[in-house]
């Protein structure tokens, strides 16, 4: 049984930008308040759990917790619920079993956890977003602790037991473990210096004997000591690096120089996880990287959203994870401008 979505938001003549983006985010978390589930699953093809916990974030993001007396809030709180149940992680903590969402669903689940730390609906719900997210992160720590060559430590992959890494699954847990660093859980210091060291790895310029970059400009990629750079792989390299507090790195600056003179396209390959961490990394650049990146996102995205409130993917990968992962990714990058999550909050 679908949970139907009584708020409909009419377009204003003559509105302004910043209204338009408001109605557009208001009409994409209504599509997940539609779809969501009497068991608070918000999913539309596969990966229940994690586009649940996905969905957490997005409501987050625009202002709406668990316990807030709104439909946005409710539908939020019954999401987490569902994420909170006991069979859907394995004993150990791991999130990505359950619905095979992997070491991806585990990092995004695992995020949303320390985002809604203390935000749950009562003193129970808190207490158990706490026992969840402790024992997850203990699977971030252990996956990365596992014996691999030395290109790919400090890294992750798709599941707790890979002995190599890649930075599209390395940038979620790493995400992970920082927000949970943030609110005061036990991650050391060792980890995120591992992470950033890979995170260099994957960064596409050769780097000198004391570890600059020898070229100015330049981007991430997939797999470390590539010199191939994508839109995608450098957005999520540029935000993961910000996050760790490497604000004037040189390969901060090279890879927004990158964004700036390489702009996202429609059609671009992973354009949706591209377009969030994109939105959030050049606003952190902030000046020109936040203005040019604003105007980005809000002419690619307003454009291709649906009646219904949704967005769908252009095509390629991103098709099998279906309109929620596409209308929650966008919704985050729409909603850069609020600062309500901490994880972005410099």
């Amino acid at each position: 049984m679908l949970i139907p979505h009584a708020i409909a938001v009419a377009q204003a003549d003559g509105e302004t930008d910043g209204s338009k983006v408001d109605r557009a985010i208001d009409k994409g978390l209504g599509y997940l308040v539609d779809i969501q589930l009497e068991s608070g699953v918000i999913a539309d093809r596969q990966y229940d759990t994690t586009m649940s916990s996905l969905s957490v974030i997005a409501f987050a993001a625009a202002g709406h917790l668990p316990a807030d007396n709104n439909e946005f809030g409710d539908a939020s709180g019954r999401a987490l619920q569902y994420v909170l149940r006991s069979d859907r992680a394995d004993p150990t903590g791991y999130y990505g079993k359950q619905d095979g969402s992997k070491m991806y669903g585990h990092g995004i689940t695992t995020l949303m956890l320390t985002e809604m730390l203390g935000m749950g609906k009562n003193a129970l719900q808190n207490e158990l977003i706490h026992a969840r997210c402790s024992s997850a992160i203990k699977v971030i720590l252990s996956a990365q602790n596992r014996s691999k060559a030395l290109q790919y430590d400090g890294g992750w992959r798709y599941t707790p037991a890979s002995l190599d890494s890649d930075l599209s699954v390395s940038v979620w847990c790493l995400l992970a473990l920082r927000s949970a660093k943030n609110a005061g859980m036990d991650v050391p210091d060792s980890a995120i210096a591992r992470a950033i060291a890979y995170l260099k790895r994957s960064y596409t310029s050769p780097l000198s004997s004391s570890g600059k970059p020898m070229r100015r400009v330049a981007g991430f990629s997939y797999l470390p000591n590539n010199s191939n750079p994508t839109f995608a792989m450098t957005a999520a390299g540029l935000l993961a690096m910000q996050v760790c507090g490497q604000y004037d790195s040189p390969l901060v600056l090279g890879s927004s120089q990158y964004l700036l003179e390489h702009p996202p396209k429609w059609k671009d390959r992973y354009f949706y996880y591209g377009m969030y961490y994109y939105a959030q990394g050049m606003h952190q650049r902030g000046g020109e990287y936040a203005e040019t990146a604003e105007k980005n996102c809000q002419r690619l995205l307003l454009e291709h959203q649906e009646a219904s409130g949704a967005w769908a993917s252009p095509g390629g990968e991103e098709l099998s994870a279906g309109r929620v992962y596409a209308t929650c990714m966008a919704i985050l990058s729409l909603s850069v401008k609020y600062h309500y999550l901490p994880i972005y909050q410099r």
